[in-house]
């Protein structure tokens, strides 16, 4: 089944070309085209050459400073030294696989099971969110019996040859799995009862899948809709379209690769903020602040059939390095009081953009949850009317002007936002006033 074609699969803000690059970096261009091949994109217009990071910051090859607004992965701030050293002491001691027994990756396990509700009590490892994503892709199946999958219509959840196909955000040229099906975005732009519409998708959906002889086997959302637009909401809107899976025979997976680890500021996972409990809950990018670790927490009762029938094994997922790191993060993460950083350094943005918004027509709908924001780009004021191209410019605008970003949503005009947590409302302002000049050039 082949996707629908959307615009902004393929954002303009992506397709770098060689701009003003000095003569240096356009052969190191071409060196990185003749040597990685065609598949690989390069962000920007004139894309940046960068050699180190501190914090909010990285840093090009001649010391230029830019505001790093885009990596979540550095959840903690690039190479924070309690991260670095803990990574760098266990590296120098043992690095292996789960099948010996270590008491690293269990402190770590619990230490990250006590951070969700009682009932999600088991957690495997593995080395990237696509991987954690396609083990609850297997283990919903062997659970329901069920091959069917919904997603939302511009969804990402990852690039192996199972979840590429629930993700169509990777654009046309990736096609949709055979029993996938797509569902609105919960986008209160374009619907009224945003609770209700969501989950009438989502049975009109199911319905599908049954007219076609196909038993669902699981709803999969990324719990901000990161790549949709940014949807955060009211509060709750998720809870119909939950209950409509499971009733269904379905499960309910949270994607929390995105805004998991205390980025939205109110809770430590996007599904709390919807008073919800999964089936399983899939972690990723800022789980190892660069590093290489992932990880699917589920209820005990979820993975049985499937446990009972094959073994898992990943050779790197929960390494004794990847174990000492991912603890090193989530002390950080407590012993900075990140989450409450969150929330505050996070409101005083969403309050900067809407005001912001105020001076300029281009500035649409403001949507926020901690440090995890999206700001709408439109044409004339009208937020019924998105602008790709005027979105594309701003990004690369604000390249120029120091600050990393970039865009997302099937219309390609939303500024995504979600920089690391050790953002400060100093670093607000930064963004915002460069923000302004860009939107006024």
């Amino acid at each position: 089944m082949t996707r629908p074609d959307l615009p902004g699969a393929m954002p303009n803000a992506y397709q770098a070309g060689k701009g003003n690059l000095p003569p240096e970096d356009v052969a190191l261009v071409e060196r990185r085209q003749r040597l990685l091949g065609p598949a690989y994109r390069l962000f920007y217009e004139t894309p940046v050459h960068l050699v180190r990071g501190e914090g909010v910051w990285l840093y090009d090859k001649a010391g230029r400073a830019y505001l790093d607004t885009y990596n979540n992965v550095a959840s903690v701030g690039h190479c924070h030294p309690h991260v670095v050293a803990a990574t760098a002491r266990q590296a120098a001691v043992f690095a292996s696989h789960t099948r010996y027994l270590h008491d690293g990756i269990l402190e770590y396990a619990e230490r990250l099971l006590s951070h969700f509700p009682a009932e999600l009590g088991h957690v495997m490892f593995t080395c990237t969110g696509s991987e954690a994503n396609d083990l609850a892709f297997r283990i919903a199946r062997a659970q329901t019996g069920g091959t069917g999958f919904i997603v939302t219509e511009n969804a990402y959840h990852g690039v192996t040859h199972a979840i590429a196909g629930m993700s169509p955000s990777l654009g046309a040229g990736v096609d949709l799995g055979e029993h996938v099906r797509l569902v609105p975005a919960p986008d209160p732009l374009r619907m009224g009862d945003v609770a209700a519409e969501f989950a009438a998708g989502v049975q009109a959906a199911i319905d599908d899948l049954r007219r076609h002889g196909i038993k669902p086997a699981a709803l999969i959302v990324d719990t901000v809709f990161s790549s949709d637009g940014v949807f955060v909401d009211p509060p709750g809107f998720l809870a119909p379209a939950v209950a409509a899976i499971r009733a269904a025979g379905g499960l309910f997976i949270a994607d929390e690769v995105q805004p998991g680890f205390g980025r939205i500021g109110d809770s430590m996972w996007g599904f709390q903020r919807h008073g919800l409990l999964p089936d399983m809950v899939s972690l990723g990018k800022p789980m190892g602040n660069g590093y290489p670790v992932a990880g699917l927490v589920m209820r005990p009762e979820v993975i049985a059939t499937f446990g009972s029938k094959a073994r898992y094994f990943n050779t790197f997922g929960g390494n004794a390095v990847a174990a000492a790191t991912a603890l090193a993060v989530l002390e950080v993460i407590e012993n900075e009081g990140l989450m409450a950083n969150a929330a505050k350094v996070g409101g005083a943005f969403r309050d900067g953009l809407q005001a912001l918004a105020k001076d300029h027509a281009a500035l649409g709908p403001i949507r926020a949850a901690g440090l995890f924001l999206g700001a709408e780009i439109v044409q004339g004021g009208n937020p019924l009317a998105p602008d790709a191209a005027r979105t594309a410019q701003v990004v690369n605008r604000l390249r120029e002007a120091g600050v990393l970003i970039s865009a997302t949503g099937p219309r390609a005009n939303v500024l995504k936002i979600r920089p690391p947590m050790v953002f400060s409302e100093e670093n607000v302002t930064y963004f915002l006033e460069r923000l302004d000049s860009a939107l006024r050039d």
